[in-house]
């Protein structure tokens, strides 16, 4: 049985897009928040202006050592039991859980009634 983490997380105020790249030109640039190298191509999560078909972000604030089993399940359990879309971007420190900008809010109400600590 997974174990439930409450966490803090930020609702990051930019619009973000994730993208596929076959060049990595992009890298150069630094416009970019994350980037992910597979065998298909360099996904890309970068700023964007304001766009209805961006994504917003999640961010974690919980500090916690790479073993913690739990800490992410815990974030996008609530939000698949929505059926809401979810995109995640993990570092050594934290996970960035990006949602379609179009249900920030209904997602940061789920979090919320799921026990994290959710900063809008």
């Amino acid at each position: 049985m997974p174990t439930f983490v409450p966490q803090r997380l930020e609702l990051r105020p930019e619009t973000f897009a994730v993208e596929r790249h076959d060049t990595e030109d992009i890298v150069a640039t630094g416009d970019w928040v994350a980037l992910v190298r597979g065998s298909e191509g360099l996904t890309v999560i970068r700023v964007v202006d304001d766009s209805p078909d961006g994504w917003r972000a999640f961010a974690g604030q919980t500090a916690h050592e790479l073993d913690v089993p739990g800490m992410l399940l815990s974030i996008v359990a609530p939000l698949s039991a929505a059926d809401l879309p979810v995109f995640v971007a993990s570092t050594y420190d934290a996970d960035l859980v990006l949602v379609p900008a179009a249900h920030a809010a209904k997602a940061a109400e789920l979090l919320r009634d799921a026990g994290h600590d959710v900063k809008a």
